[in-house]
């Protein structure tokens, strides 16, 4: 089973403007938003979880300082921490979102080859979707440097009743706006709703949501505590995520729109009508819906036309309903590059550009297929899914060994 537990969580002293301190995750801020969240304040989060330069050893320093000056405290006991996002979604619909900060097991790749099939393993932490190469990342020296997790990683828990377990508000500990959104945090330290939360959570696996890298630099770090120490037992078995449950009411999924270069346009077209018939159309702010509700896709195209792309009969029936899939079928012997982006609008700019030669609006991946996906222990293609709200980082960190306060 996936142990799920509380630890003393290190967090921004009471009375903190945490407007001023909490920041979006390392990964969707640019260098320059990074530099302006450092200079914006001497406590904000960045200091640490984006150090200047990448140097780890300062932001370890600026760490054990904080711990030192009261900047930062500890709880007096393993806690849980509820956190919730309240807000509107794309549709216009009032939502909120509610999981669990916690220490989650760091396990070995369980669909790596020779691990055991889905109806003979027991339950465990799951990816959800296969990650793209991704560029050397600081985050590892960063662990290595700070002994901390600063930034979650985000879990779904396949239990149900985790929502209902976390209903009642626990002590209340912050809340910020940002972008709309309202993010609340509470503190839980009775031992009988820890143990409630612990039981439902382990009692089946856990798919990653979104964080692949750091839980994989989570294992890294993992195995390289476990080389120096010779133990299974330390902090560094687990790592910070946040767990909510997988069902509509608790996940807001938009699409990740896809954007093809290194290849003719002609040629690119002709591939695709080997899956699709292509139908002229408009793209305005009803697309969206429009492609939900009628199954279809949509390509742009930079001379600024765009067409529906409607799967003929019978050519995907041996697929998943997932657009990514369909897409790396239909394109399956063409050369090509792409990259990803989400949001009408940027995509529309995007193109204008003229560095592409298309670019295809998809659909949000449905909760059904990622529930389907988990329970087959497979894979979705890269960037299937972009879980909104972003889950900031600051309000909660975990030491994965004793705080070496100086």
């Amino acid at each position: 089973m996936p142990q799920f537990r509380p630890f003393p969580a290190l967090r921004y002293a009471p009375g903190t403007d945490l407007g001023q301190v909490l920041a979006p995750p390392y990964d969707v801020l640019s260098d320059t938003d990074a530099e302006s969240l450092r200079q914006s304040h001497p406590h904000n989060i960045t200091h640490v979880d984006v150090p200047d330069d990448q140097d780890y050893l300062q932001a370890a320093k600026k760490l054990w300082s904080w711990v030192k000056e009261g900047v930062l405290t500890a709880d007096k006991d393993d806690t849980f921490t509820i956190y919730r996002m309240v807000f509107t979604d794309d549709a216009g619909t009032a939502r909120e979102i509610s999981g669990v900060l916690g220490g989650l097991e760091v396990v070995d790749d369980p669909l790596a080859e020779g691990a055991l099939s889905p109806q003979d393993r027991p339950p465990t932490v799951l990816p959800h979707e296969r990650t793209t190469p991704k560029a050397a990342t600081d985050r590892l020296e960063l662990m290595k440097a700070t002994a901390t997790n600063s930034s979650p990683v985000w879990g779904l828990s396949l239990a149900s009743g985790l929502t209902k377990a976390i209903a009642e508000p626990g002590t209340a500990m912050g809340s910020v706006v940002v972008d709309g959104a309202t993010h609340t945090i509470e503190r839980i330290t009775d031992p009988g709703r820890i143990s409630v939360i612990r039981s439902i959570v382990e009692s089946d696996d856990v798919l990653i949501a979104d964080g692949h890298h750091r839980y994989s630099v989570s294992r890294q770090y993992r195995d390289l505590i476990r080389a120096r120490t010779k133990r299974t037992n330390t902090r560094a078995e687990r790592t910070l995520t946040f767990v909510n449950e997988l069902i509509d009411d608790q996940l807001s999924i938009q699409a990740i729109h896809r954007l093809y270069s290194g290849v003719r346009a002609e040629d690119f077209r002709r591939q695709l009508e080997t899956c699709f018939d292509l139908e002229a159309t408009t793209v305005s702010p009803t697309t969206l819906s429009q492609m939900v509700r009628d199954s279809r896709l949509v390509v742009m195209w930079s001379d600024g036309s765009a067409h529906w792309l409607i799967p003929k009969p019978q050519v995907f029936d041996h697929l998943r309903n997932l657009d990514g899939l369909w897409l790396e079928s239909a394109l399956d012997h063409l050369d090509y590059e792409v990259t990803y982006q989400h949001g009408l609008d940027d995509m529309s700019s995007q193109m204008s550009t003229g560095e592409y030669c298309a670019g295809v609006l998809i659909r949000p991946t449905s909760i059904d297929e990622i529930r389907r996906t988990a329970r087959e222990g497979l894979l979705m293609p890269p960037k299937s899914t972009f879980f909104t709200p972003k889950l900031l980082t600051g309000w909660v960190l975990r030491a994965t060994e004793p705080l070496k306060v100086k």
